[in-house]
C-alpha cells in the first residue's frame, strides 16, 4: 500500500497554521526555525544506512514564509561532518552571510557548533529551496521553501485548491562521502545513484518500496499547484503524469506566462510550479522522473514514480505509467526551454537590462589533470576560460570585507585566453588549464551579459549554472558555437524568462542578463556535483555602491570561525 507518512501530515498541518495565521496577519512577520542536523538510520531499497538529516526527516522540513517575512533559521551541527547550509534563490540584499556556501561566504558550522542564518524575503514569492553547499551533503540534507504573496495577493493564474511539494532526488546504497573520497582518489567519477526519488521515497518500481512510495490524493474536478524541485546532485530529469496535462506557471520562483505541456524537464537546482487538474476517470496515476542525457555518459536511468490517486479509489487498481520522453530527446528539450517565458504585466514586469556594461564570454571546459597517485595517472577537472577553480580556506566574503590579503585575485578574464572551434571534433588537451582562486570584480549596479559556451573538451555535454545573490534573464541560447556578430540581434530583451540557475544546452551556448544591483562575493558554478568539485565555479565580487544602503552589511556576531 503507498503511505503518505507523519512527515506529510505534519507538513499539511503547518502549511493550513501558516495560511490561517497569514489572514490576521497584514505585517510583516518574523518567522523562526530550529535546524538540527543529525545523523540517522533510513531503509531504502531493502537497505538502511546511516544519513545526515535536518532534524531527523528526509528530506528535510519546509520553510513557510510570506513575502517581506525576516526568517531565521539556527542551524546546530550534531553530525560528523563540517556543515553549512544554502538557501538557494534567496537573493539575500547586501546579506551575503546567510547565503550559505562553505568558504565562499562563510566558514563551515563545525561538529557541536551553532550558526543563525538572519535575512529578509523581499520582493519574492514562489517555490525555492534549501540544501547543504558543502562536499556531497546535499544528497539528503535538503527541503523545500514556499514563499506566500502578501496577505490579500492572489495568484496571477486559477487558485488552486490545494497545492502539494515534490522534491525530485537520488539515493545511494553506499555513503556518499566515502564513495567521493574513493573516486576523488582514483582520479574518476564516483559510482552514480542507485535511484531517483520522489519526496525521498522510490516508488513501487524498486524492490522493498512499496511502503516507500509518496501519494498524493485528489478530487475530480479540483485543480492543485504542484511545487517541483530538483534536489538531485547530478540528474538534469523530466517529470510527467500519466493521463494528465500540466500548465507551467513559474519558475525558480518568478511567475511564467503558462503553458501547457505533457512533461516537463528540470535541471538540478531549478523549481517549475505546475496547475494539474483532476480530470480524468477516477483512478490511481503515476507520477514519474528520469533522467535527461543527450551525449552518451553513464547516468542513473531508472524511474522514480509517486501516486496521484482519486479520492475513494482502492490501492488494488494499478496505476498507469506517462509516456516520459526519451531519454536523449534534444528537441523536447529545446522546444520546452524555449516556451518559458517571463509573465511580463505590469504588476510582474521583466525589467531586462536593454543596454550592457560588461560583456562576458565563458566557455565550460572538461580535462584531465596529471595524478600520479590516481588510476591512470590522471584525474578529471573541470574549467571556466581554462581556470579550474581552487577552494579558498578562508571564506571569501570575509577576505573582502576585512581585505584579508593572500586570498583570493580579482583577475578572473572576461574571455577564454585563446578562441578555437568550441563545439567542433572532440579535444583531449587542456588548453593550459590552471588553477586558482580567481575572482571578477563588477562595478555595483552596472548592467552584465554573460554568455556561458560549452564546448567540446573531452565532450559536450548540458551544464545548469547557478548564481548566488541574484536572478538573470536568459535572453538567448543556441547550438553550436555563439556568434558575436549575428546572434545577440535574436535576443529576448522583452520577455525573457527570469530564473536563478539556467542550464546550458550540450554542445550549445546561453546568454544571460542582469544587473549587478546585490554588493558581496558570490559564488557562481555548476549545479551538477560531480562537475562543481571538479573546479566548474567562480565567484563575482560586487563592489559596493556610493549609497547609503548599497554596501554589504556588518557580519553577524556568531559567524563560523574559519
Amino acid at each position: 500500500m503507498a503511505s503518505r507518512d507523519s512527515s506529510f501530515f505534519s507538513g499539511l498541518f503547518s502549511f493550513v497554521l501558516f495560511v490561517f495565521l497569514g489572514i490576521f496577519s497584514a505585517e510583516a512577520a518574523v518567522k523562526k526555525y530550529q535546524f538540527d542536523v543529525q545523523v540517522k538510520n533510513v531503509s531504502r531499497l531493502c537497505h538502511a544506512k546511516p544519513i545526515v538529516t535536518v532534524n531527523g526527516g528526509f528530506p528535510g522540513p519546509t520553510i513557510y514564509v510570506r513575502e517581506g517575512d525576516r526568517v531565521l533559521i539556527n542551524v546546530t551541527n550534531h553530525a560528523q561532518y563540517n556543515m553549512s547550509i544554502h538557501w538557494h534563490g534567496l537573493k539575500q540584499y547586501r546579506n551575503g552571510w546567510a547565503d550559505g556556501p562553505a568558504y565562499i561566504t562563510q566558514c563551515p558550522i563545525k561538529t557541536g557548533s551553532s550558526y543563525t542564518y538572519d535575512f529578509n524575503v523581499t520582493g519574492q514569492r514562489g517555490t525555492l529551496w534549501w540544501h547543504a553547499h558543502i562536499h556531497w551533503l546535499r544528497a539528503t540534507v535538503y527541503g523545500a521553501i514556499v514563499i506566500m504573496p502578501k496577505p490579500g495577493t492572489q495568484f496571477p493564474f486559477q487558485q488552486p485548491n490545494r497545492e502539494e511539494v515534490l522534491l525530485l532526488g537520488e539515493w545511494w546504497h553506499s555513503d556518499v562521502e566515502e564513495l567521493v573520497k574513493q573516486g576523488n582518489k582514483m582520479g574518476l567519477p564516483p559510482n552514480m545513484s542507485d535511484a531517483h526519488t520522489i519526496n525521498g521515497k522510490p516508488g513501487p518500481l524498486f524492490p522493498c518500496s512499496e511502503k516507500h512510495t509518496f501519494a498524493m490524493e485528489v478530487e475530480s474536478g479540483k485543480t492543485y499547484l504542484l511545487r517541483i524541485i530538483n534536489a538531485a546532485l547530478n540528474d538534469e530529469l523530466f517529470f510527467a503524469i500519466a493521463g494528465h496535462n500540466m500548465t507551467v506557471v513559474e519558475v525558480d520562483a518568478v511567475y511564467t506566462k503558462p503553458f501547457t505541456t505533457q512533461a516537463i524537464l528540470i535541471a538540478p537546482g531549478q523549481t517549475t510550479n505546475v496547475l494539474v487538474r483532476a480530470n480524468q476517470a477516477p483512478g490511481r496515476y503515476f507520477m514519474a522522473t528520469r533522467s535527461f542525457m543527450d551525449v552518451p555518459i553513464p547516468v542513473d536511468n531508472k524511474t522514480a514514480t509517486a501516486i496521484l490517486q482519486y479520492k475513494g479509489v482502492p490501492n488494488s487498481v494499478l496505476p498507469s505509467l506517462p509516456q516520459l520522453p526519451a531519454p536523449n530527446d534534444t528537441a523536447f528539450s529545446l522546444s520546452y526551454t524555449g516556451n518559458l517565458k517571463s509573465l511580463n504585466t505590469p504588476l510582474f514586469p521583466a525589467k531586462v537590462p536593454q543596454n550592457v556594461d560588461r560583456k562576458l564570454f565563458y566557455t565550460i571546459g572538461l580535462g584531465k589533470d596529471s595524478c600520479p597517485t590516481c588510476l591512470n595517472g590522471t584525474k578529471l577537472l573541470a574549467s571556466l576560460n581554462n581556470i579550474s577553480f581552487v577552494m579558498p580556506e578562508t571564506a571569501l566574503l570575509q577576505a573582502h570585507y576585512f581585505n584579508l590579503k593572500g586570498v583570493f585575485k580579482t583577475d578572473f578574464p572576461d574571455k577564454p585566453p585563446k578562441p578555437f572551434n568550441y563545439t567542433g571534433v572532440p579535444l583531449t588537451a587542456n588548453l593550459g588549464t590552471s588553477h586558482g582562486t580567481r575572482l571578477s570584480k563588477i562595478a555595483f549596479n552596472s548592467t552584465v551579459e554573460l554568455v556561458l559556451q560549452d564546448t567540446n573538451l573531452l565532450t559536450v555535454e548540458s551544464h545548469p549554472f547557478h548564481l548566488h545573490g541574484y536572478n538573470f534573464f536568459v535572453v538567448g541560447t543556441g547550438v553550436g558555437n555563439f556568434d558575436p556578430a549575428k546572434d545577440p540581434a535574436k535576443f529576448n530583451l522583452v520577455d525573457p524568462v527570469e530564473r536563478n540557475t539556467v542550464g546550458v544546452p550540450t554542445g550549445g551556448w546561453t546568454a544571460i542578463r542582469f544587473r549587478a544591483d546585490n554588493p558581496g562575493v558570490w559564488f557562481m558554478h555548476c549545479h551538477l556535483e560531480l562537475h562543481t568539485g571538479w573546479g566548474l565555479k567562480m565567484a563575482f565580487v560586487v563592489e559596493d555602491g556610493a549609497g547609503p544602503d548599497q554596501s554589504v552589511l556588518p557580519p553577524p556576531k556568531d559567524l563560523p570561525p574559519c
